[in-house]
C-alpha cells in the first residue's frame, strides 16, 4: 500500500561499487532503484585509492544531487544509503553514509536496519568517553571498531559486529576497500552482482537490472563480504546463525522484480492471493488491489477465485509527500489525494479489495469509503497477509502494539471499523506456503513471521523491558 500513508516504513536501502570509472555514477543509479526504501535523505561517499568524498542531505536522492554533486565524488569506489528513519530523528546529522576521518585513514558506514541493543551500548561507549555526532544506532559501530584494538581493521570489524545485536545490513568503504556484513538472521536482504570486472552489493536485486549488473549470489547471514583490487573474498564474523529473512520484505517492502533467496516478489504476492482466494472467496464482480504493493496479489486472488481484475484504484504518483503532516485528518486527506477509486469499474459492482496489510486500519477505512463513495454496492476486503499483532524491532517503525489495530481488536471489530462488509486475512501456513519457504529446515522456512505471532527469533534486549509491559497492559 502507500508506505507513507499507511505508517509501515522500512528503514533504509544500501547500495555500494567496486572497481568502476564512474562508481559514484553508477551507485546513484542503483540508490534510485531503491528509493522505495526511503524518501528522507540520500547520501554517497567515494574513494580514488587515497582519499574518501561525500555528500549527504535531506530529501529525494535526485534532489540531493541535482546541482552536478556527482561530479566531486572522484575514484573507482563507492558506497551510497537512500533513508527512512525508525532509530534516530529527521536530521542531516543522521543522513548516511557516515565519513570518519582518523589520523591515518578514513572510513565510510552506512547501515539498513535497527539495532536492539543499541542503547545499552551507546550508554557503555559514553561512559568510556566516546561522544556521538548522531541519534542514529549506526554510529555504534563505529565507536565498537575503533575500540575494538586488535592490530587489524577486519578483526576489529568482527569484534564490532559480534557486539551489535538485532536486523542490520552494513556497508563500509575504506581507501583501499568495500565491505559488507549481514547480522546472524539475515533479516534484511544483501547481495551481490558483478558488471564485468567491477562489484556492486545492493539491498535488493531490482538494483542489479537497472546498473546492467549480473547476479552472483546473495549475503548469507553472519557473512563479511570484502572487496578490494584483488577481488571477492567471503568470511564470516559468526557461525551462530539461524535465517530469518523479514516477511514483510516479500509482503510489501521489496519491489516486485527484485528476488530475495531465489524467489521472485512479484511470484511470491501472486502465489499468496492465489492462497487468499482458496481460504477466502467470496461472490463478487470484480477484484481490485490496493497500489502498488497489493497489485501482485490481487492478479493472484482474481485468477485463482475466476473472477475479473481491474484498475479499481489508482494512484497518484504527483502529489507533494503528505506523511509528514503531524494530525490524522490531514492523514486521511493525504490517503484521497494519493488514490482515487474509479467509478466505471466499481459503480454497482460487490468489489474484492485486496491489501498487503493493514496497520492502524485509518486508511483501510479511507479506502473502502472511496469505494463506495464511487457507488461500489459491496466492498469485501482481503488480506494478503495475517494479522499484524506485534511491533518489529529489527528494522520496520512500529515498536508498540498499541500502534496496531489487530493488537486490540478481533477480526470483526476491524471489519466493522474499517466499514467493509467482510474482512479475512491469509492465514499464518498460508503464508509461509505461498512465500516458498526458502529455507525449509529452518523455522517458518527461514522468515520472521513476528509480526504475526510475537515469535521472535533473538532476544529483545534493550525493547524486552517495554515489550513484556506492553502485552501485561493489553491483558488487563
Amino acid at each position: 500500500m502507500l508506505a507513507e500513508i499507511k505508517g509501515l516504513n522500512e528503514e533504509c536501502g544500501i547500495f555500494g561499487v567496486w572497481n568502476h570509472p564512474a562508481a559514484a555514477n553508477i551507485t546513484y543509479y542503483g540508490l534510485h532503484s531503491l528509493q522505495h526504501r526511503g524518501q528522507e535523505g540520500a547520501g554517497i561517499v567515494s574513494t580514488d585509492g587515497e582519499v574518501l568524498r561525500g555528500h549527504r542531505n535531506l530529501g529525494l536522492l535526485a534532489d540531493v544531487f541535482k546541482h552536478g554533486e556527482l561530479d566531486g565524488l572522484k575514484g573507482t569506489g563507492a558506497i551510497g544509503h537512500v533513508r527512512y528513519a525508525t532509530a534516530g530523528g529527521k536530521s542531516l546529522g543522521n543522513v548516511q553514509p557516515f565519513l570518519f576521518h582518523f589520523q591515518e585513514s578514513s572510513l565510510a558506514l552506512c547501515h539498513n536496519g535497527n539495532l536492539i541493543n543499541a542503547s545499552s551500548l551507546r550508554a557503555e561507549l559514553e561512559k568510556q568517553g566516546a561522544i556521538f555526532q548522531t541519534s542514529s544506532d549506526t554510529e555504534v559501530l563505529a565507536h565498537l571498531i575503533k575500540r575494538s584494538q586488535t592490530g587489524d581493521f577486519i578483526q576489529d570489524l568482527k569484534v564490532a559486529l559480534n557486539r551489535v545485536k538485532g536486523g542490520f545490513a552494513y556497508m563500509l568503504l575504506t581507501e583501499k576497500q568495500m565491505i559488507a556484513a549481514l547480522d546472524p538472521n539475515g533479516f534484511r536482504p544483501l547481495s551481490i552482482g558483478r558488471i564485468g570486472d567491477s562489484y556492486v552489493i545492493a539491498s535488493e536485486t531490482c538494483a542489479f537490472e537497472t546498473v546492467g549488473a549480473e547476479f552472483v549470489r546473495d549475503v548469507e547471514p553472519g557473512e563479511l563480504v570484502i572487496i578490494d583490487d584483488d577481488g571477492l573474498h567471503i568470511d564470516t564474523f559468526t557461525k551462530e546463525v539461524k535465517h530469518s529473512i523479514c516477511s514483510m520484505e516479500y509482503i510489501y517492502f521489496a519491489r516486485p522484480d527484485s528476488n530475495i533467496a531465489g524467489i521472485n516478489v512479484h511470484s511470491a504476492r501472486k502465489r499468496s492471493g492465489k492462497r487468499l482466494a482458496q481460504e477466502a472467496f467470496v461472490e463478487a464482480d470484480v477484484v481490485t488491489g490496493v497500489p502498488d504493493s497489493s497489485i501482485s496479489a490481487a492478479i493472484g486472488y482474481a485468477e485463482e477465485a475466476g473472477l475479473p481484475y481491474e484498475l479499481g484504484l489508482i494512484k497518484n504518483r504527483y502529489v507533494a509527500r503528505t506523511f509528514i503532516e503531524p494530525s490524522q485528518e490531514l492523514r486521511e486527506q493525504g490517503v484521497r489525494m494519493k488514490l482515487s477509486a474509479v467509478r466505471g469499474v466499481v459503480q454497482g459492482k460487490r468489489v474484492v479489495m485486496i491489501d498487503d496489510s493493514i496497520v492502524r486500519g485509518t486508511t483501510s477505512k479511507r479506502i473502502v469509503s472511496l469505494l463506495r463513495e464511487a457507488g461500489a454496492k459491496e466492498v469485501h476486503v482481503r488480506i494478503a497477509s495475517p494479522p499484524l499483532a506485534y511491533p518489529c524491532f529489527y528494522g520496520i517503525d512500529i515498536q508498540t502494539r498499541n500502534e496496531l489495530i489487530a493488537a486490540n481488536h478481533s477480526v470483526d471489530e476491524i471489519c466493522q471499523i474499517i466499514g467493509a462488509d467482510s474482512l479475512t486475512y491469509l492465514s499464518e501456513d498460508g503464508l509461509v506456503q505461498a512465500i516458498g519457504k526458502p529455507y525449509p529446515n529452518e523455522p517458518y522456512g527461514g522468515l520472521c513471521m513476528a509480526y504475526f505471532n510475537g515469535d521472535y527469533p533473538t532476544d529483545l534486549y534493550d525493547y524486552e523491558a517495554d515489550y513484556l509491559a506492553s502485552l501485561i497492559e493489553q491483558k488487563n
